[in-house]
């Protein structure tokens, strides 16, 4: 018996081969390196579009006559900086499984796109009284240089939620837009941005959405209308507006 018991206890006593544990570190420490390098671009990417987006907050309290020189100086910054970092994050991101990483940028990258989509409705805004339209996802890509909603491989790109989260925001920004346009004396812009919002919120009333978070986001568009109708509803029985 005794001879047999021995006969089955591994080599040397261990249960297992150290080297294991050993390449398991080695993978662990690589994971980490390429989650830093991924991270300190995305802080840059971020630092940057906050940077852009604080330009763009001077529409609120800039008439409309005098938007362009803003959104020029947003669009310059735009093309310098977020347009070249996400080139260098799309570049790094597409040597990784898209889905092990993704966590690290989706916000930035739905940040990017509420801003590509505000800077675009506030150039229509700056040029007609009828307001800005709403970019698509294919063009808000064309804008910042990267793929939407890649399927036919494993690769950096925009997916649809990002660019649905973004156009919530985009909702939010201009429910503010309005009613910050009525102290400029703007009294036609709220009914633009009325007509818009309503827009988007039937169109989000199509989608059929999985994701809770974006579901919640997107039910909370029909607020955003209220504050709006209001902000109309005042005007008109101020005699500042003619509806319809």
């Amino acid at each position: 018996m005794a001879d047999g018991a021995g006969a089955s206890a591994p080599l040397g006593g261990a249960m297992f081969d150290p080297a294991v544990f050993i390449s398991l570190q080695q993978k662990i420490d690589e994971d980490t390196a390429v989650r830093e390098e991924l991270k300190d671009i995305v802080q840059t990417l971020e630092k940057q579009d906050r940077a852009t987006q604080s330009i763009l907050s001077r529409a609120h309290s800039t008439p409309a006559a005098q938007l362009l020189p803003i959104l020029d100086a947003a669009q310059s910054a735009l093309a310098t900086n977020q347009i070249a970092t996400l080139a260098v994050l799309s570049e790094k991101a597409s040597r990784h499984p898209y889905y092990k990483y993704n966590g690290l940028w989706t916000r930035a990258m739905q940040d990017c796109t509420f801003t590509v989509l505000l800077l675009h409705y506030l150039r229509g805004f700056a040029s007609t009284t009828e307001g800005g339209q709403l970019l698509t996802p294919e063009q808000v890509g064309n804008v910042l240089g990267v793929p939407v909603n890649l399927k036919d491989r494993d690769a950096f790109h925009l997916t649809i939620e990002e660019y649905l989260h973004a156009v919530i925001s985009l909702t939010d920004e201009l429910t503010r837009l309005t009613r910050n346009a009525v102290t400029l004396q703007n009294h036609t812009a709220p009914l633009a941005i009325a007509r818009f919002i309503k827009d988007l919120h039937a169109g989000f009333q199509l989608l059929n959405l999985k994701n809770d978070a974006l579901r919640k986001r997107g039910d909370a568009i029909k607020y955003r209308v209220k504050e709006v109708e209001d902000v109309v509803y005042d005007l008109s029985l101020r005699g500042l507006a003619r509806v319809g």
